[in-house]
């Protein structure tokens, strides 16, 4: 049986992954290169939503899971660096 609140982590891990690589590599530039400060806003505001969506769902799965504490610092680290949420997929699948 899957478990529904890991499936919903690995969602969101995905998502605000993504999230975080539009506001790096597109809404930066086009802030400090274009002078569209508006876009940092827009991709910064979006992206911190979903990113304490997803510190809220990884706490949630780390409970329902049963993960070691190790297991959940290495996704939360992993969230703050670029590509990292995408190394993390198969560690999640395995406990789906």
């Amino acid at each position: 049986m899957l478990n529904n609140s890991v499936k919903k982590f690995g969602q969101i891990n995905s998502i605000e992954g993504y999230s975080y690589l539009l506001l790096l590599f597109i809404a930066m530039p086009m802030k400090y290169a274009f002078g569209y400060p508006m876009a940092v806003k827009i991709a910064g505001m979006i992206h911190g939503v979903l990113f304490i969506l997803f510190c809220l769902l990884l706490v949630v799965a780390w409970r329902d899971s049963k993960w070691s504490f190790s297991e959940n610092i290495i996704f939360f680290v992993a969230s703050l660096i670029p590509f990292g949420t995408f190394f993390t997929k198969s560690k999640i699948k395995a406990y789906e």
